[in-house]
């Protein structure tokens, strides 16, 4: 297992050594170089380990004892290496290294020490996802899972002289924590009913009927709670699109590979027990379907482009969570390695237009195709491949999620995931057309990014394109580690890529025609919809609730503390100083200059202790 142990080390190491080294942090390229050179090794080791799991086919698990149990077996900390985590793991590092090659010249304004502390703060998460990624048993996966929940914290919030990024930081921080203690329950839970953390074990006693009945569903749905909160599933989804504060960059970081992807890794590995667990699994299903929707549904009124892609990834994270709960762990997986490439290359490829024109509004941009070809072309192939246009990487994993679900016996959320569809087509057509190809000009003077910026572009635009020819390979290499696809999605109906298609195609026609070929007033829909836009503009009003809610609770707190502090703490400390007070004054009276009192205070004394030493 030295190939997973040089995973995590590789970031780990460059993390301590800027941590620990302030001079090395504060010298700007250097401390990004030493971060560069940990996520390089970390990359390389994750495509050897790979490599070695798929020649074996076969996991491979490395443990040693955690904490000794003189009762029960004892805790262990553990790498498990199969098809699953070995090729998460690569597209973990490989992800990450491009967003910090691209970041060497977007972040390049930053000071020599907070360009260091960013990239410090990059090797960290880096290391926090590997770490949940290879981790072999629950509670180790809980361990990294909350060290990548600060490691968001501390990306979001990065320029944190900002107000808005710090309330950011915090509602994600906060938001994510609700979910984690569910995922804590979760774990204290199956761990009691079947005394052991670890993955295969527990797959083992769901199996033999050893781990079953209200600790198995307790256990499952405390979980999918944690992956709620990560993976951003309504009505928890309120912290992705305020996460846009942080930089683009890390924006690309946290919604491609890593951050959100958790949650959907997570059911994904849990899927043996989940499998067990009907009702949760049809919680996580309808949940995944109706997080799909309602986020599609907001990006169509959005105008901050940023934004307009973080709902997209809350939509498509919804469609992930609809293939698990439907049995399509394997679809679920499979989306999530596409949608890693194009919604990378669409965030990155968004950062070169913000950092060319210096607005997020794509109203306030227009006619950009022709200053920057490079940057527009690599943005429509993230958007063809998040609409799922054959033969783009989209087409196929979306296509796999939409034939788990009709073979999961959901024809009524297979309807609404096919609107959806057209939705995402739409919305995305939409930022694209006004962005790159509108009648206005963008202010300034656009141009091309840096080659640091572009390189990571065109990789990943290549990978949007292609990856998903890869589709016929995915079930003999992760075969090990998923259940193989059903007989009904392996068959599915014919028109079931042709009703996908069919929709986003749609669904950038209309998006061509109102705001390219103007063959109707977007405007005017706009109008003759306004109040369900005003309602799509507040967000479902979800946002207004949970802001209530906190005001109230925040209230009710504060007011509880204040009169705990009030007549408790300060009753207390005020009691101590009115008894020493008075105390003092009584023993006043004992000090009053005479040598012979004191003699016999002193006599009486050691006759007590005498008698005291005798007694004993």
């Amino acid at each position: 297992m030295t190939d997973a142990l040089l995973v995590l080390a590789g970031p780990l190491a460059a993390f301590a050594a800027l941590a620990i080294l302030p001079p090395l942090r504060r010298s700007g390229k250097p401390a990004a170089w030493v971060s560069l050179v940990g996520i390089g090794i970390s990359l390389v080791a994750a495509v050897a380990l790979f490599a070695r799991v798929h020649a074996a086919g076969a996991p491979s698990i490395a443990e040693i004892v955690w904490a000794p149990m003189t009762k029960g077996p004892s805790i262990t900390f553990g790498l498990l290496a199969d098809g699953v985590s070995s090729s998460m793991a690569v597209l973990v590092a490989f992800i990450a290294l491009l967003v910090q090659v691209y970041s060497l010249a977007y972040m390049s304004e930053e000071k020599p020490a907070a360009f260091g502390r960013y990239y410090a703060y990059h090797s960290l998460f880096a290391f926090a996802m590997l770490g949940l990624v290879l981790a072999h048993n629950l509670l180790q996966t809980y361990v990294f899972w909350e060290l990548v929940g600060l490691g968001s914290y501390l990306l979001i919030g990065f320029w944190f002289e900002k107000p808005s990024a710090c309330r950011a930081a915090l509602k994600a921080f906060w938001t994510t924590r609700l979910g984690d203690v569910g995922f804590a329950i979760g774990v204290v839970v199956l761990w009691s009913q079947a005394g052991t953390f670890t993955f295969t074990e527990l797959f083992a006693k769901a199996d033999s009927g050893a781990l079953g009945g209200t600790a198995l569903v307790l256990g499952v749905a405390g979980i999918y709670l944690g992956a709620m909160g990560k993976s951003a599933q309504f009505p928890f989804h309120i912290w992705l699109p305020d996460a846009m504060e942080g930089p683009t960059p890390v924006s690309a970081l946290i919604h491609a590979a890593t951050m959100v992807a958790a949650g959907v890794y997570l059911m994904v590995r849990i899927a043996p027990l989940l499998a067990h667990t009907p009702t949760v699994a049809t919680v996580v299903f309808s949940i995944g379907v109706l997080t799909a929707c309602l986020a599609a549904s907001m990006a169509l009124v959005e105008n901050d482009i940023k934004r307009i892609l973080a709902f997209s990834t809350v939509s498509q994270l919804g469609f992930m969570m609809a293939a698990c709960g439907a049995g399509g762990a394997e679809a679920a997986y499979f989306h999530l390695v596409t949608h890693a490439f194009f919604k990378a290359l669409l965030f990155l490829a968004a950062g070169s237009l913000i950092h060319a024109v210096h607005t997020n509004d794509i109203f306030k941009m227009g006619r950009l195709a022709r200053v920057m070809p490079v940057t527009t072309a690599c943005f429509a192939a993230g958007a063809l491949a998040l609409s799922g246009v054959f033969p783009t990487a989209g087409f196929f994993s979306k296509d796999e999620v939409l034939a788990a679900v009709l073979a999961g016996g959901h024809p009524v959320g297979f309807a609404i995931l096919v609107v959806t569809a057209g939705m995402t087509a739409f919305y995305i057509g939409r930022a694209f057309f006004v962005a790159m190809m509108g009648a206005g000009n963008a202010e300034g003077h656009p141009h091309e990014p840096a080659t640091a910026m572009k390189a990571p572009l065109i990789v990943l635009a290549f990978l949007a394109l292609a990856a998903g020819l890869a589709a016929p390979f995915i079930p003999g290499l992760f075969a090990a580690s998923i259940a193989h696809r059903t007989e009904a999605a392996e068959h599915a109906p014919i028109f079931v890529p042709l009703l996908g298609t069919a929709a986003a195609l749609i669904g950038l026609a209309l998006a061509w025609a109102g705001y390219q070929r103007r063959s109707f007033d977007p405007a005017g829909v706009r109008r003759s919809l306004g109040p369900l836009v005003t309602v799509l503009e507040r967000r479902w009003y979800v946002d207004d609730v949970f802001e209530a809610g906190y005001r109230l609770a925040y209230l009710k707190i504060s007011s509880a503390v204040g009169w705990f502090d009030r007549y408790v703490v300060d009753g207390v400390v005020n009691a101590v100083t009115w008894a020493t007070w008075i105390g003092a004054g009584r023993l006043t009276a004992l000090q009053n200059g005479r040598v012979q009192d004191a003699l016999y205070a002193t006599a009486l004394g050691l006759v007590f202790l005498v008698w005291l030493a005798w007694a004993r």
